[in-house]
């Protein structure tokens, strides 16, 4: 549009000087005046005449033909007329030539019948509207004719025409013929003019061409109509356009204003205006104003009516397009006359699609402010420019949806209350940066529901791939894939796991931190400084959680607590990590240096000195699992020197000398590897890495290969609701070794009651059992009963009969 403005005021101001100096001849020189000077009042013709018309010592114009004829009914005819016109030193500055001239003293009008030519010239020294000035300053009234004669200084205007007609009652020369004009900024033509010189307009009247250069590039202009008004330093315009190669500008109707000095100070656009850049883009809006600097370069721009942004490119297998509104928008130039910064408001709304190899995406951007900065590109000597960053403001929503190939559409949603996008070459999106109630919702392609908020959101998104890269993976064949993101100030996580068929629904995951950064690459998002996982019943917090957004599993690094509640308590009926604990009712708590959490099976892995407890019961060894599909814990160890421990609640009882029964006792249980199952309640310890499980009660201490334990369900036993699950029975076998107050016994099987605080100790028929007593000796028999409320012992003889023997034993 710079152009646009430019090329056609050249082309109009030419037009303009020309006519003026026509219609010089009105007010110096009138043709009317002719054939008195000429001594016309005779029916003769003169041959080569010259007519000088002085002041002081020097000629101020000059008319020349070389024959003149006067006709009868008031009408004369000059052929081969040349008009000179001087300055003040003598010189000849411009001259029009003709053919032939007619003239009818009854009408007036004055007809050149063959073709016009006029040149304006400047050489070194003042034109004679401006006697004092130079060449380069040109001083006294500022007038479109000034300015004429300044731009003539620099060179010629030539114009050419035919069948020009000159009013002298109204001062209007007309023409409907072909005009051509040749200025040293180019050639350009119309299709008839019109110059009203008392009004000081001018009118070409259709098909308005200037050919110019800007520096070495080409420029055309055309329009439809144009006028000029002299006095209100005005040029309208009817359906103009500006051909460049850097790209291309229009308008339906657009006024050109000029200062004094002919540099254009403003443009006003209506009925559509339209600009296309070098590299595709289209801008348009119903109407706009743009403000020029004194150098012709537009430095300010207003579009109105409802602005739309429209750009299409395409490189290296990567398609995009984008489509931008806005009901208004404000642009500013660099001094070079380049787009560098446009402020959209009042709802502003971009929508992009972008291909790469198999991957789609779109994404939607609204806010009701937005401030666009463009920079030059490589290639800014041919006005090619790009978009460098985009900012929104007063509360900024982008959505967008991502699909690959036939897989599902992952859609997803941004929001801050202001926000930043950077862009690198090619207007590829590198970085968002959202501050404010920032949110970042995604469903992942496995059909996960996500949701992230913070207080300061910061995405960096991958750069389009090279043109020979071979990789297949998603995010490197798009270049608008996020990369990487950073959530900080009060951030909260909630993931919804989508749900399995048949089954029902899954345990959703919220986690809260500090801070948290999104990687891209497996898509893992890492929480720290005060992280907190919670999922169904459980809570998890640690130094650091790592979630993964495509699987929904989570790993804790650090310092890691767990608490949750057994199914039973969980008032929504979902299952949560591990909730198959030791068979209480109460919270139960975790401790360890590392956990990892699975999603779709429940599992829960807590490694590095972890312990479980609850209630009454704990466990402790280097690892547990929870597994929450199978409903089970196990432990495991592979260091003697760091076994699995257990401590269960006992449910017997021993009696006190008042007769009274003693409160409930504990088992203690160290080995190599543990298992619980909830829906059998029943626990089993094996020697593993150990090769023995020792056992130990309030009575007796046992070692074995392996014990099982058969726990009571909370409740269902003697104490208050919701006590912990208790051990009814403990069953040690091989190799087993037992002491108790002194005595010693071996066999192959050794079984307590809790409830009766029995132990029932067994052999084998080539190994029986054997118990040794340091105060009566040695005792055998199929099975050796000990009786820890009485410390009595009974003898289980072979074939049927039964001995009993009673020790007593000082306590």
């Amino acid at each position: 549009m710079r152009l646009l403005v430019l090329a056609a005021g050249v082309l109009l101001v030419g037009a303009l000087f020309s006519f003026i100096a026509l219609s010089k001849l009105r007010n110096q020189l009138s043709i009317k005046e002719l054939p008195k000077k000429l001594g016309l009042n005779i029916q003769s013709d003169s041959t080569g005449f010259t007519l000088d018309h002085s002041f002081g010592a020097h000629s101020r114009y000059r008319i020349h033909a070389s024959k003149a004829m006067q006709y009868t009914e008031g009408k004369a005819v000059l052929r081969d007329v040349k008009i000179e016109l001087f300055g003040v030193d003598g010189k000849s500055v411009d001259r029009i030539e003709g053919g032939e001239f007619e003239y009818d003293s009854k009408t007036g009008k004055g007809k050149a019948t063959g073709p016009v030519e006029i040149t304006l010239m400047r050489p070194g020294v003042a034109p004679a509207i401006a006697p004092k000035a130079t060449p380069g300053q040109i001083a006294g009234k500022a007038t479109p004719l000034a300015s004429a004669a300044q731009n003539a200084a620099r060179g010629e205007v030539r114009v050419k025409t035919s069948g020009l007609i000159f009013d002298e009652k109204t001062g209007i020369a007309t023409t409907a013929e072909h005009v051509e004009f040749s200025t040293i900024q180019g050639t350009g033509n119309s299709i008839g003019a019109t110059y009203d010189s008392q009004q000081g307009t001018l009118v070409l009247d259709r098909a308005v061409d200037l050919n110019a250069l800007r520096g070495s590039t080409p420029v055309r202009i055309h329009a439809q109509h144009a006028e000029f008004v002299r006095d209100e330093q005005l040029c309208r315009m009817h359906a103009a356009s500006a051909d460049y190669q850097s790209g291309q500008a229009s308008a339906g109707d657009a006024k050109v204003y000029f200062r004094e000095d002919g540099s254009v100070t403003r443009l006003d656009a209506v009925n559509g205006f339209t600009m296309t850049t070098a590299s595709g883009t289209h801008i348009t809006a119903p109407s706009g104003q743009m403000e020029f600097n004194e150098q012709n370069q537009p430095h300010h721009g207003h579009l109105q009516g409802g602005v739309k942004l429209d750009s299409t490119s395409q490189s290296n297998g990567h398609s995009r397009q984008v489509h931008g509104s806005a009901p208004t928008a404000e642009l500013e130039f660099t001094a070079k006359g380049e787009l560098h910064h446009a402020h959209l408001e009042r709802g502003v709304e971009m929508h992009s699609d972008e291909q790469a190899q198999a991957v789609h995406t779109s994404r939607t951007w609204r806010s009701p402010v937005a401030d666009l900065d463009f920079r030059a590109t490589e290639k800014s000597g041919m006005g090619k420019i790009e978009l460098a960053q985009i900012h929104g403001t007063e509360g900024v929503i982008v959505t967008g949806e991502s699909q690959r190939g036939a897989t599902p559409v992952s859609p997803s949603r941004m929001a801050a209350d202001d926000l930043i996008g950077t862009f690198g070459p090619g207007s590829q999106l590198t970085t968002l940066t959202g501050t404010g109630h920032t949110s970042i919702q995604e469903t992942t392609s496995t059909g996960t529901r996500q949701n992230s908020t913070g207080d300061r959101l910061e995405a960096h998104f991958a750069t389009q791939p090279a043109q020979n890269s071979k990789t297949n993976n998603a995010n490197s064949a798009l270049s608008s894939q996020v990369q990487s993101a950073e959530l900080d100030g009060h951030v909260v996580l909630a993931q919804q796991p989508a749900a399995m068929p048949g089954a029902p629904p899954e345990a959703p995951l919220q986690a809260t931190a500090e801070r948290a950064v999104y990687e891209g690459a497996g898509e893992w998002l890492h929480l720290t400084i005060h992280p907190r996982v919670v999922n169904g019943g459980l809570e998890l917090t640690a130094d650091k959680l790592d979630v993964s957004r495509a699987s929904g599993d989570a790993f804790a690094h650090g310092n890691v607590k767990a608490s949750w509640m057994n199914q039973n308590d969980q008032p929504s009926k979902q299952q949560a990590h591990g909730a198959s604990t030791l068979g209480g009712q109460g919270p139960a708590h975790v401790v360890a240096a590392e956990a990892q959490l699975r999603q779709i099976t429940g599992e829960a892995t807590f490694r590095g000195q972890a312990r479980l407890w609850q209630q009454a019961n704990s466990i402790s060894a280097p690892i547990i699992v929870l597994d929450h599909l199978h409903q089970t814990l196990t432990a495991h160890s592979a260091d003697a020197a760091n076994p699995v421990r257990a401590v269960l609640l006992n449910a017997g009882t021993d009696r006190q000398k008042d007769g009274r029964s003693s409160p409930p006792s504990v088992i203690r249980l160290h080995g190599g590897d543990l298992k619980y199952s909830d829906t059998e309640h029943k626990a089993w310890m094996h020697g593993g890495a150990l090769n023995t499980v020792v056992a130990e009660t309030t009575t007796a201490t046992s070692v074995s290969n392996e014990v099982e334990l058969l726990l009571l369900p909370a409740g269902n036993h003697a104490g208050k609701d919701g006590a912990s699950a208790q051990v009814d029975r403990l069953i040690a076998r091989g190799r087993v070794n037992v002491t108790s107050q002194g005595r010693r016994g071996t066999g192959e099987q050794l079984v307590y009651s809790g409830g009766s605080g029995e132990y029932v100790l067994t052999g084998t028929a080539s190994a029986p059992p054997r118990m040794t007593d340091p105060a009566h000796g040695t005792v055998t028999g199929e099975a050796l009963i000990f009786h820890s409320r009485d410390d009595s012992v009974s003898v289980e003889a072979g074939s049927g009969r039964r001995t009993t023997t009673e020790t007593t034993t000082q306590k």
